[in-house]
């Protein structure tokens, strides 16, 4: 999601780069590929889409991130002057030597900023304000369990909020049928499917009692036309 304040810019997760559509073996790996089921098409990465639009894609001055699966951070390349925005968990899994993480999309040494726990609330979630070159609030709202410190994306429009749900879950069905087939990846995928399977029923509340907030995760593409379409 490309968000824009006059001539500034910031990104909510990157998807793949223009460098993994060039060098997919290099950069990611056969196995990964194939396992992941990527589609490359260099039209689709970010920066192409951004230049699509008319817009100066050296003007993305920030990429806040949910989490770092290569999926979501390989176009970090694509924008070396941005600053990195992501949960204080996900970065020390990332260090960890996590064998989930690939190196390559921070090997060009971004500046990274990492949030740590905070007591402030946005709707019964743990909420850690992101610090950009926009205007707009933005919260990081930790959605543990896909990973250790996976994270959704809270943002500010007018006088309502869109909720980026990342990784939660990969289809929306998940939210209204717990026997969904996509569930044996989301477990598979799970650094802690307990906590990943708490996290979807909080999900399923803040849904229920606030219906007000317009939401979608990261990979179920009717999702995406559906909200793409009313907005």
């Amino acid at each position: 999601m490309l968000l824009k304040e006059n001539d500034s810019m910031a990104l909510v997760d990157t998807g793949i780069g223009l460098l993994d559509t060039c060098y997919p073996d290099e950069r990611i790996g056969q196995e990964l590929v194939e396992m992941v089921g990527y589609r490359f098409d260099k039209k689709l990465t970010a920066i192409q889409q951004i230049k699509s639009l008319g817009f100066n894609p050296e003007n993305v001055q920030d990429c806040i991130i949910s989490h770092l699966d290569n999926d979501h951070i390989g176009g970090l390349p694509d924008f070396p002057k941005a600053t990195v925005h992501v949960g204080y968990e996900e970065y020390e899994n990332y260090l960890s030597g996590n064998p989930r993480y690939l190196k390559t999309p921070l090997l060009h040494e971004p500046v990274i900023k990492s949030y740590a726990k905070s007591n402030d609330q946005w709707f019964g979630f743990e909420a850690r304000k992101v610090y950009t070159s926009l205007h707009t609030e933005i919260l990081l709202i930790p959605l543990f369990g896909h990973t250790l410190g996976h994270c959704g994306v809270a943002i500010k429009h007018s006088d309502s909020w869109i909720f980026y749900a990342a990784d939660a879950y990969y289809l929306r069905d998940e939210l209204d049928n717990s026997d969904h087939p996509i569930n044996q990846l989301a477990e598979a995928r799970a650094d802690d499917n307990e906590m990943r399977i708490a996290t979807l029923d909080r999900i399923r509340k803040l849904i229920s009692s606030h219906p007000e907030i317009r939401f979608f995760g990261y990979h179920d593409i009717d999702e995406f036309k559906l909200f793409a379409k009313n907005n």
